[in-house]
């Protein structure tokens, strides 16, 4: 495939967006952060002032109350061009109505929830089609997902699976994604919940793919396919099996624990990048651009 031209926004869940405990804790604790956040960052990528968005609610159970979250969160950064769809089913997905507002839209967020109703409802569809177009070809076009939203992105996607069990054969469970992004895959609420061991399992189940694992209100927009830069408070845990010398998972019996050996872990704080590609870790986007001058100058 193609370097696709397009952007990821892939983020931890739990991003801030706008709704304070109280008056007072509002600034001190919050607007700061917020205005330098994600989701600022987002409309930032799409490259326009006024920017059409659609915030796709299919993988939630109150899609009206996560909708109307979404458009008071933008209308806080002063964007109110903001669309809401509550697609339900692989039929609604291909309607010409949200065919047409795809195609006028300059970015798309899916939002939390469950995955599998994601896929479920977009698979095979001329909707996903069309968003892999775009994604290929348009500089500016952005598909941000948040938790369930974001875990669904990768071609290899995790379903489920259980943070205390994982490491033991078999307990995590693995599907097809989207495959906006066919070389990872990416886990949710990584951090606070403890998910370590799942991203392990799948990483060692497909070790030639960088495992992603997403902090909650944190996130990492990825450009030309590989370059992965970290955006938002908390931390991403990069997985990285390409050097594994030893790995039984093949061989292990269900409930069985499984043996690793040399799987490589990387900590990724705001600022931080990392290149797919090269299986390197940078501390910014200027150290990456210097490494990669000076490759270019050896050659030359």
């Amino acid at each position: 495939m193609n370097t696709p031209k397009g952007k990821i926004i892939a983020i931890g869940g739990n991003e801030d967006k706008g709704t304070y405990s109280h008056a007072r804790s509002q600034r001190k604790y919050y607007l700061n952060f917020f205005e330098l956040g994600i989701l600022k960052r987002f409309t930032a990528e799409l490259g326009k002032v006024a920017p059409r968005i659609e915030v796709i609610t299919t993988a939630s159970m109150i899609p009206e109350e996560v909708g109307n979250i979404y458009q008071k969160a933008f209308g806080i950064l002063n964007f109110s061009n903001i669309g809401l769809m509550h697609i339900r089913t692989f039929a609604e997905t291909n309607l010409p109505v949200y065919l047409e507002r795809l195609k006028a839209a300059d970015g798309i967020l899916f939002s939390g929830g469950d995955q599998s109703r994601i896929i479920q409802a977009f698979t095979g569809t001329e909707f996903l089609r069309i968003c892999k177009e775009r994604y290929q070809h348009e500089e500016n076009f952005v598909i941000a997902g948040t938790s369930a939203g974001a875990m669904a992105m990768s071609g290899i996607m995790i379903k489920r699976g259980s943070s205390f069990e994982a490491l033991m054969k078999g307990t995590v469970k693995l599907g097809q994604g989207l495959d906006f992004l066919s070389n990872a895959v990416i886990d949710s609420h990584f951090v606070k919940r403890g998910r370590f061991g799942r991203l392990m399992e799948a990483v060692a189940l497909h070790s030639r793919k960088i495992g992603i694992g997403l902090g909650e209100d944190t996130g990492v927009l990825i450009t030309h396919g590989n370059l992965i830069e970290t955006i938002g408070s908390n931390l991403v845990i990069i997985v990285d099996g390409y050097h594994i010398k030893h790995n039984n998972v093949h061989e292990a019996n269900r409930g069985e624990p499984l043996s690793i050996e040399n799987l490589v872990m990387h900590v990724l704080a705001k600022g931080n990048v990392y290149d797919i590609y090269l299986r390197e870790f940078y501390k910014d986007a200027a150290t990456r651009q210097q490494h990669v001058q000076n490759i270019l100058d050896n050659l030359s």
